[in-house]
């Protein structure tokens, strides 16, 4: 105290000369001016070059000698922050030197001081906190462990107490005392401002657990949100569905309920496509040599099919983590060399993502048959190039099917009952319209055809209209 008096002392004498030498009459107001603004300028430049030296004392031990934590504390700049508290410190051990008694002002700056002080220290222990919880949760013994919520309390207590301690030195006051007249006052806000005070709170926690944010695709189950997220604040979330209509929601619904956020998917570059075809179980056969051949004229399958035949020549068995690379699929039946072709459909498509999952799975039978699925991620993730992309795959999905002799489940309609009933009265399939392709089976060239289809059947013709 008695070093830091002189100090005073010293640099409030030579202010007097240089002021007493440039206006030539002493000016003890302009004196404590001049002062002040330099007791100001010495603050901030002491703690630059103390922050300097600091930071570069901390990162050279960092560098050679530090682990992970202290690595974690400097990248989290906590030391940086620590010397914040020194241009305050420098002010309240000089400034009043300067004044004689404790003017208003003096007093003020003094405040403004230790309040900053304070609060450099309180959000410096809430970052430790954080990278301690960064630190510790890496471990497997408390990877699972519900802390970070304890993390998150003891952060929101210590700022609570920052202010409480700020208010009760502003007002000179003790913070007992204004705990105590908080208590009352704060049952009377929770009644008149709930919602508010509910939003605020879960605006808070969807910024600092970036839930939400603006551009995001979110759907709420149940409800009508189903949308892009146009504006994010502290009491509302708007919501622009792709009707056009725009849907306004409190924070607090989307904390308190379920909310599913399509940013991931975005991140990811990849939209699933998970549908399926239900086939007939009747079409599933065995895989007979000359079928076998016949589906080697189909380019993507010849390499595949020889290999699974050496293989089977070999006595290995292997349909799935193939040791020579091939795909999920059998040639045993034709429903499984059905599943190894759209595998490598897929695999060789422009627009599915073959670093993702991709198969092709048959699930659980019922009552229609067999479900045969697709599984796999669109690269393109604009709503309506995907829609395309799905389209394109189950169009060819359902063209090829007939080629490996199986066909999906369909209900009949009000054409397949004609049908049955034109051909149980006697009519030639080749007189009827709407017969399923694949229905039939081709006749040989010599066969001679009958006597009924002899004559074509005729094009239908259009009504007549009433006279």
């Amino acid at each position: 105290m008695k070093k830091a008096y002189e100090i005073a002392d010293r640099l409030m004498e030579w202010v007097s000369d240089l002021l007493l030498r440039l206006t030539g009459s002493p000016s003890p107001v302009w004196d404590r001016i001049v002062y002040g603004v330099l007791v100001f300028v010495i603050a901030i430049v002491v703690g630059r070059i103390l922050r300097a030296v600091v930071i570069y004392v901390i990162h050279r031990v960092a560098r050679y000698r530090g682990g992970y934590l202290l690595k974690s504390l400097v990248e989290a700049h906590i030391f940086t922050r620590l010397t914040h508290i020194i241009p305050p410190l420098v002010i309240v051990a000089l400034l009043p030197f300067a004044f004689h008694g404790t003017p208003v002002f003096l007093k003020l700056i003094e405040k403004l001081c230790w309040i900053y002080i304070l609060g450099v220290i309180v959000f410096s222990i809430n970052t430790q906190l954080s990278v301690f919880w960064k630190f510790y949760s890496s471990r497997t013994a408390l990877r699972n462990r519900p802390m970070k919520g304890m993390i998150q309390i003891i952060k929101g207590l210590l700022a609570g107490f920052w202010v409480i301690v700020a208010v009760s030195i502003l007002i000179e006051r003790s913070p007992m005392a204004l705990i105590t007249g908080l208590g009352a006052f704060a049952a009377v806000l929770m009644l008149v401002f709930k919602d508010s005070i509910l939003g605020f709170v879960a605006g808070v926690q969807l910024s600092q657990n970036d839930m939400i944010r603006s551009g995001d695709w979110i759907v709420v189950p149940g409800g009508s949100v189903n949308g892009i997220v146009i504006d994010v604040s502290l009491d509302t979330v708007k919501v622009q569905n792709f009707d056009n209509t725009i849907v306004t929601l409190p924070p607090y619904s989307l904390v308190s309920g379920e909310v599913q956020n399509w940013r991931g998917m975005t991140e990811a570059g990849g939209r699933r496509i998970m549908r399926s075809f239900t086939i007939d179980l009747s079409t599933v056969k065995f895989c007979t040599p000359e079928f076998l051949e016949k589906m080697k004229e189909i380019d993507v399958l010849r390499d595949f099919i020889e290999k699974k035949e050496a293989q089977q020549q070999r006595g290995v068995v292997e349909n799935t983590q193939n040791s020579e690379g091939l795909v999920n699929g059998t040639i045993e039946t034709n429903l499984g060399l059905f599943r190894a072709y759209m595998t490598l459909y897929l695999q060789h498509h422009k627009f599915i993502g073959g670093q993702m999952i991709l198969m092709v799975r048959a699930l659980d039978p019922n009552d229609n048959g067999l479900p045969l699925q697709l599984y796999c991620f669109s690269t393109n993730t604009d709503w309506v190039s995907y829609e395309s992309i799905q389209s394109e795959i189950f169009e060819h999905y359902a063209a090829i099917m007939p080629r490996f002799g199986l066909y999906p489940f369909q209900n009949p309609s009000s054409r397949d009952y004609i049908n049955a009933a034109l051909l149980t009265a006697g009519h030639h399939p080749d007189e009827l319209w709407g017969i399923p392709f694949g229905t039939m089976r081709q006749a040989a060239p010599s066969a001679a055809k009958p006597a009924s289809s002899a004559t074509p059947p005729q094009a239908p013709q259009p009504p007549i209209p009433p006279k």
